[in-house]
């Protein structure tokens, strides 16, 4: 998607000449956040960010290459931006992020259109190769060390409308699971200072971000690496401690990293919503063994069964794998009662996706593509059941609700629960006649569930 921004126009490069530049960012909210600091970068110099790629001097596309659809995605993008090169206004065409680091050589060699690729850990020096670009350079490269950990004085372009933001606490990941690409392309685990955490999210309450979500490739174990244990418990005091956000979500929670202390913090700290994101991916252990994952279904219960214990209010999300393998119907079958018993609030479920260069895909047993899309829709079905039994639960109950539009035709306004992440988790519907704005929380009483929305009426204070 291409990013829109009214920003002050400097002379640039030289008197008279003003530049304008048009930004896409595919994949994960992880690389949402690198999109910002870029552009955060970029308008320091006084270029125009225009949301008109017609219009586009150069042209910058982040790019993802995580699973084969992104990959594609990201392609495709590179491709039809490519066309603005040979026939339009732009002069420069940068690519950047995981697909630049992963596929240097290919891009270069299949995409001539292509003037600069920026590796993924090298993302703050795009003004030096935009300046290299616009000076007639034509095969720019700028790759860091992949463990390379940026350090940019910049204030981020917030995109994500101003009342929610993500606040990337590390780079990298060192977990190694055999069907995953991301250590390769992003390095080993890398923790962000606290202090330059808490200095980014003072400037994103300030500017009025209201609900801040924590994110890396794990979040459980940050600062393992700087500090020599896991920080993510005091981190999330310090954080909230700051005046503005009502809000802090957490997402990526390995679960055999989960500590009593981080479940304490949670269940004491107004601010935390009671949301957990946990990739547990399978629950045979023979799959979970052969992912490399460090966990078993023994564990997995256990520590579900505690924090639900402890926070009976706790809405967990997590993602599945399916069709990994050498996955066997007697596999399938047991992820699907773990499904059916755990009773996960939000899940959602992935076809296993065949990575190069990863353990999994010189593994014998391939699993058929459409054994693999019927073994999604299996799961699916079955979590759509708990998924509307748990939305129908909710009716008479009052929730804290933060307001992110309005549907303009029907007069209702559109916002999320402390059970609902930007994006990814559902929403709820709110019919009020005060006039609500985006941002604003409200108390709404829950009155029907619609699949997995809700629709309530705004409570009167």
């Amino acid at each position: 998607m291409g990013f829109p921004f009214d920003v002050m126009v400097y002379e640039f490069p030289k008197k008279g000449f003003r530049m304008n530049i048009f930004f896409i960012s595919l994949g994960c909210d992880k690389n949402l956040v690198d999109s910002e600091v870029m552009l955060g970068l970029i308008r320091e110099r006084g270029i125009v960010i225009t949301s008109d790629e017609t219009e586009a001097d150069i042209i910058v596309v982040n790019t993802c290459c995580f699973i084969h659809d992104a990959k594609e995605e990201s392609i495709n993008a590179i491709l039809e931006m490519a066309e603005y090169k040979k026939n339009g206004r732009c002069k420069g065409l940068i690519v950047t992020g995981c697909l630049a680091q992963r596929y240097k050589e290919d891009i270069e060699r299949e995409i001539p259109e292509v003037d600069a690729l920026i590796g993924s850990s090298s993302y703050d020096a795009i003004n030096d190769v935009i300046d290299k670009v616009l000076q007639g350079e034509t095969k720019v490269e700028e790759f860091k060390d992949i463990d390379y950990l940026t350090d940019v004085k910049t204030n981020r372009v917030n995109t994500t409308g101003g009342f929610f933001s993500y606040l990337k606490i590390a780079e990298g990941c060192d977990k190694h699971c055999t069907y995953c690409i991301i250590p390769k392309i992003r390095g080993n685990y890398r923790s962000v200072p606290m202090e330059r955490l808490l200095e980014e999210a003072k400037f994103l309450a300030e500017g009025g971000v209201k609900e801040l979500i924590l994110i890396a490739q794990e979040t459980t174990v940050y600062g393992v690496d700087l500090y020599g244990e896991k920080t993510l418990p005091k981190l999330l005091r310090e954080l909230c401690k700051i005046e503005g956000f009502e809000w802090i979500r957490i997402q990526y929670c390995y679960p055999e990293e989960i500590t009593d202390e981080l479940i304490e913090v949670i269940k004491t700290e107004p601010k935390i919503c009671h949301y957990l994101d946990i990739p547990i991916q399978h629950a045979s252990d023979d799959i979970l063994k052969r992912m490399g994952r460090r966990t078993n279904n023994n564990e997995l219960r256990e520590m579900i069964a505690k924090i639900r214990r402890e926070i009976p209010d706790m809405a967990l999300r997590t993602s599945l794998i399916t069709g990994f393998p050498g996955e066997t119907e007697e596999d399938h079958d047991i992820l699907k009662a773990f499904v059916s018993e755990m009773k996960f609030e939000r899940l959602g479920v992935f076809t296993y996706s065949k990575e190069e260069n990863t353990p999994a895909a010189k593994m014998p047993n391939q699993i058929l593509k459409k054994v693999k899309v019927q073994r999604q829709k299996e799961l699916m079905q079955l979590q759509q059941k708990i998924a509307f039994e748990h939305a129908k639960s909710m009716v008479g109950k009052r929730l804290k609700v933060m307001i992110e539009g309005k549907l303009i035709d029907e007069g209702i306004f559109v916002g999320r629960t402390y059970m609902d992440a930007p994006k990814i988790d559902g929403y709820i519907f709110v019919n009020t006649q005060d006039e609500l704005m985006s941002g604003e929380f409200v108390e709404v009483e829950v009155t029907e569930a619609k699949q997995y929305d809700l629709i309530g009426t705004a409570v009167e204070a």
